[in-house]
């Protein structure tokens, strides 16, 4: 199968998406999940004229004149008294405006007589009203379908009272490694021997992704026993990780067990640096990734392809943050036949410049970067303050 570009791959994973269905949570649960319905607003907010200031509400044609305060009206209070001529209310901040009122002056602004009366004596003065509707009126649509809930929008759903929301369901992702080499991070390795960080690092990534993640341990370099766990994992989730096994080696027969399977594998191997051997297809039941063994490539891999995977088949469309900022030093490679993603860090001076990057077994060099840069095929250095585009990881 012929190597394909990033931008090639991206289109084929996801012009291929199925959407997970919905599901009804509490919108205090909602946190987070992709809203899978409009909302609209069942009341005009304000749902009444009210006071942004403690202050005195009056007729603005009475500014210059002695106020005789006829009640005090409190924030959840309605009022009892209409405003007249050289007549006011003591109001409190977020209580209803009184009728004959079309201005509040602030108790800042104000001077109470020795007759109990009140007098402005500011220079100028605003309403000082939230007028009924000025922000949402009832029937206006106040969150939209395909956006991720932020806890601002769960204060919305409360604001409108929308308690029971319909969110996307969350995908299950099998998460398999593959290699005789690995041991699970609570094993000291022994001679010859890795923990297996991948796994879990994709975990994690999965749980930023707003997935469900469900691992299947560590398939050894036997053939049908890797067939056994990947078929076993098809059939019980929507999306299967596996990494490791997909490149050259004589133990690298993940693609073979995936055809077994019954996957139609679409791309296996990308021009790009890190991950060229990543693989890709599709069976009926779930959506299959071969990603490479080392752990810079898997977690680059993951952010490139199978996030924005997951997040259209919740319809979210995945915009990741990412700011064009000059270099602070200048960069080369020695070889650029491959598009290259590099990890960078965002310096003090609002800069960017390289980590100490060895390939893509380094991991501990993403722990230090605060994103990652791309030279295209063919570009072999980035010159001291050349803007470059700093994709946020």
């Amino acid at each position: 199968m012929e190597i394909i570009s990033f931008e090639e791959a991206y289109d084929i994973v996801l012009r291929n998406v199925l959407e997970t269905g919905t599901e009804s949570v509490s919108f205090i649960e909602s946190l987070g999940r992709i809203l899978a319905e409009d909302i609209a607003s069942d009341m005009d907010m304000p749902p009444f004229n009210k006071s942004t200031v403690d202050g005195f509400a009056c007729r603005k044609e009475d500014l210059g004149h002695d106020l005789e305060i006829l009640e005090t009206i409190a924030a959840g209070m309605q009022p009892s008294k209409e405003i007249s001529d050289k007549q006011c209310s003591r109001i409190m901040t977020g209580a209803p405006l009184p009728e004959g009122a079309d201005l509040v002056f602030m108790v800042e602004d104000s001077v109470i007589l020795p007759s109990g009366k009140v007098s402005y004596n500011g220079s100028f003065t605003k309403e000082n009203i939230a007028y009924k509707g000025e922000d949402i009126k009832q029937g206006d649509l106040v969150l939209r379908k395909g956006k991720l809930i932020k806890p601002q929008d769960v204060a919305v759903m409360a604001s409108v009272g929308f308690t029971s929301v319909r969110v996307s369901r969350k995908p299950l992702v099998a998460v398999i490694s593959s290699g005789d080499e690995l041991v699970e991070p609570f094993i000291k390795p022994g001679v010859s021997q890795i923990r297996n960080s991948n796994a879990y690092q994709l975990l994690a990534q999965l749980l930023r992704a707003g997935a469900l993640g469900k691992y299947y341990g560590i398939a050894k370099d036997d053939k049908e026993a890797t067939y056994q766990l990947v078929k076993q994992a098809i059939a019980e989730c929507d999306i299967v990780l596996l990494t490791g096994g997909v490149s050259m080696g004589d133990f690298d027969f993940i693609p073979a067990v995936l055809e077994r399977a019954g996957v139609k594998i679409l791309f296996s191997r990308i021009n790009i640096q890190p991950g060229k051997p990543t693989t890709f297809g599709i069976h009926p039941n779930a959506f299959v990734f071969g990603l490479p063994g080392n752990p810079v490539s898997t977690f680059t891999q993951f952010e490139l392809l199978v996030r924005p995977l997951i997040c259209k088949m919740m319809g979210y469309d995945l915009k990741p943050f990412s700011v064009n900022i000059p270099m602070k030093v200048s960069f080369s490679r020695r070889l650029a036949d491959r598009q290259a993603f590099i990890p960078v860090i965002i310096t003090s001076d609002g800069l960017v410049s390289p980590v100490e990057y060895h390939g893509s077994a380094h991991i501990s060099s993403l722990s230090l970067a605060d994103g990652i840069i791309s030279l295209e095929s063919g570009k072999k250095s980035i010159e001291k303050g050349e803007i470059v585009n700093v994709r946020q990881i």
